[in-house]
């Protein structure tokens, strides 16, 4: 049925001229189609019905996806305790992981490296950095400062969520972080590399956030074995396979899908699926 109407859109397509309207109507014709595919690839898959994975319960606020929704669920879970953040790669704020928390009585750290992005957060999110809920660090993070960040900054040593989204040597990054242990870790995975294989971008690479190439990060299988050794393991991914969710080992107890591997928990890229969900976002949700 879901193929028949997707074939019945496009169908459409070469009646269209490229007026604004028809522009807008081509749009929203994606947008239709996305969201069948969507609907196609949890209904094809009896995995997705599973209650103990975290899929089924993706939803959108403010995260790329369905991350919101993921992060919701984990810690209807395991729990809250200080509820506190730190995100790294956020851009200007209005696509993120942690950024929907600041409406529901969380307090954080943004880092973010790119100084027009910095000051836009500055800027936007006045309200959130005068009451104290949110503190926002102009840094490119590497694994040499990482720590030195987080001691800086007067972070808990057990905050509740770290998200690391930095396209590049977010490997080493999590590697390097020893004397902090985030309860939850949302990291990017490198999903062009399958369930199985072990690959790191190598150090000698030169980061290029431009090239769009499948050079960046690491695969699940290699966040996998690192968040084994750092004491975490993995719950899930995210249906775009863009975000891994690793829980710290003593929390889990019986609550998330096993075993906890990425030949279990891996899904394939899927960018396709990646768009704002209603209206178009704006600042003015920050004042």
């Amino acid at each position: 049925m879901i193929k028949r109407t997707v074939r019945k859109i496009l169908g459409t397509l070469g009646n269209l001229t490229q007026s604004e309207e028809n522009k807008q109507t081509l749009s929203s014709i994606n947008n239709s189609i996305i969201d069948l595919n969507y609907l196609q690839v949890k209904q094809s898959d009896p995995r997705y019905s599973d209650d103990k994975r975290l899929l089924k319960y993706g939803y959108q606020v403010l995260a790329q996806t369905d991350e919101d929704g993921i992060i919701a669920e984990i810690f209807n879970r395991i729990g809250l305790t200080n509820r506190f953040f730190v995100e790294f790669g956020v851009g200007e704020g209005i696509e993120n992981n942690t950024a929907a928390l600041l409406f529901q009585n969380w307090q954080g750290l943004w880092i973010e490296g790119e100084p027009n992005c910095a000051t836009s957060l500055r800027e936007n999110l006045k309200k959130f950095i005068t009451s104290g809920n949110l503190k926002v660090q102009e840094s490119f993070v590497t694994e040499e400062n990482i720590e030195k960040i987080l001691t800086n900054q007067q972070v808990p040593n057990d905050l509740d969520l770290l998200s690391i989204d930095i396209d590049s040597f977010d490997y080493y990054v999590w590697q390097s972080i020893t004397n902090f242990h985030p309860r939850v870790i949302v990291i990017e995975y490198n999903a062009s590399w399958g369930p199985t294989i072990e690959w790191v971008m190598p150090r000698d690479i030169t980061p290029s956030f431009t090239d769009h190439t499948s050079c960046f990060g690491a695969s699940l299988k290699s966040f996998e074995k690192l968040g084994e050794t750092n004491g975490y393991v993995l719950v899930g991914c995210n249906i775009t396979g863009v975000n891994a969710f690793f829980v710290r080992k003593d929390l889990v107890k019986d609550m998330f899908s096993q075993p906890f591997t990425s030949e279990n928990h891996y899904e394939p890229p899927r960018y396709n699926l990646n768009r704002r969900v209603g209206h178009p976002r704006s600042f003015n949700i920050f004042s």
